[in-house]
């Protein structure tokens, strides 16, 4: 209790000489200077530095990328060639219808392997007085290129009907024949070696049966549909187990593949 006595005098002492009043606030410590934060107008180097990297590694990834499937494409096309070479071979080695015909068609006039040449062929060996497969097999291959002409992207398919009964089978019985049939269909015939020329060109096989007592008979022949590119080269064949679209899909497949020798 004395020594606050003794320390309020000398408050009041103090106050006596210097002519102001002190109160409890001036005891209180001043309150902080606010710190002023100075930034800088320029780019940050680290932060300039880190998006250059950045940059650089992009470059060398999409270079080091693109370098990449460039080589793929390269790999890519030279075993397309090597497998175009291949095929080209192969073809030639099966030696089918690599040879070439001379026959008449429905319209008497003179047809020749040449004129075909540039167009895609489907071809049958058959004959008019077939009573069933001959006409299922020539209904299959007419709405297999029915089926084609629905694409406008593809070329057309030349269907080909080539007789292996030349004694029954002239002109006149292929013009009418033929109309039962795809509109494009083309009948052919000709002497009896010419058509027999034709067929072993194709390794077709062809044997007349016996007459009955009408004259008549069948002729026991292969069953095959040919499919021939334009360069005049045997492509693909198809069996009686093959349908329409089985046989569209195929020869769709074939020309998008294609590549002219």
């Amino acid at each position: 209790m004395l020594a606050l006595r003794g320390l309020g005098r000398v408050l009041l002492q103090h106050q006596r000489m210097s002519g102001c009043s002190v109160g409890v606030a001036s005891l209180q410590p001043l309150p902080p200077r606010p710190q002023t934060r100075f930034q800088s107008g320029g780019p940050d180097p680290l932060s300039s530095g880190a998006k250059v990297k950045l940059r650089t590694r992009l470059l060398v990834s999409l270079l080091f990328g693109g370098g990449l499937l460039g080589a793929w494409a390269y790999v890519h096309w030279e075993k397309q060639q090597r497998l175009r070479r291949q095929r080209t071979d192969q073809l030639r080695k099966v030696a089918l219808g690599q040879g070439t015909f001379s026959l008449v068609d429905h319209t008497g006039r003179r047809r020749t392997k040449q004129d075909f040449l540039g167009s895609w062929v489907l071809l049958y060996f058959g004959f008019t007085h077939c009573p069933d497969i001959c006409p299922d097999e020539l209904d299959k291959l007419s709405a297999a290129v029915a089926l084609l002409d629905r694409d406008a992207s593809l070329p057309p398919v030349q269907p080909l009907f080539i007789t292996v009964d030349p004694e029954r089978d002239g002109v006149p019985a292929l013009a009418r024949y033929v109309k039962d049939f795809h509109p494009r269909l083309i009948g052919l015939t000709g002497t009896t070696e010419e058509v027999k020329h034709a067929g072993r060109d194709y390794r077709v096989y062809a044997s007349p049966g016996p007459k009955d007592q009408d004259g008549d008979y069948i002729v026991d022949h292969s069953i095959l549909i040919y499919l021939l590119s334009p360069d005049g080269l045997f492509l693909d064949y198809y069996n009686r187990m093959k349908n329409s679209q089985q046989i569209a899909d195929s020869v769709s497949a074939h020309m998008r593949s294609y590549q002219r020798l």
